[in-house]
């Protein structure tokens, strides 16, 4: 009887892991790239939060470049990033680079890299703001924007 109810626990785990995990890929990803972004970057959702991610795009040749991250909250506010930490990785093809993003006023983060705007530019942005836990996202900022039917 021990065995029966162990065996059950354990499924009944699985499954709620599971489910958890299709819940989290299912978090509807078109809403936010739907969204306008305020200055002109590609927005992505970070837990609690939006970070929209800004880089050059219009260097064909690898150079020191700025990144910029906005932060708001799910409303659109924007998020202070007083005493935040937070680093950018940008690939492209066999070329990865990373950089540490400073708070640059009210809800922006600043950075410089070394990078050129091609159109498989990945980044991956890491921000941990004062007193909150570490949030990570990824983005294709270069990538020609999904169309809608």
């Amino acid at each position: 009887m021990k065995r029966v109810k162990r065996d059950l626990l354990k499924r009944v785990a699985c499954a709620s892991i599971i489910a958890a995990a299709l819940s989290a890929m299912a978090h509807p990803v078109a809403g936010v790239d739907a969204m306008k972004a305020p200055t002109g970057g590609q927005v992505r959702d970070a837990g609690p939060l939006h970070l929209e991610l800004v880089v050059v795009k219009n260097s064909k040749q690898a150079a020191d470049h700025p990144v910029f991250v906005y932060v708001t909250d799910q409303a659109s506010q924007k998020v202070s990033t007083v005493g935040a930490v937070a680093s950018v990785t940008l690939m492209s093809g066999t070329h990865k680079v990373s950089a540490t993003l400073q708070p640059d006023g009210d809800n922006r983060l600043k950075g410089i890299a070394r990078y050129a705007s091609t159109p498989d530019l990945k980044a991956i942005v890491s921000v941990t703001l004062a007193g909150k836990p570490p949030e990570q996202t990824r983005f294709t900022p270069l990538a020609p924007a999904a169309r809608t039917q």
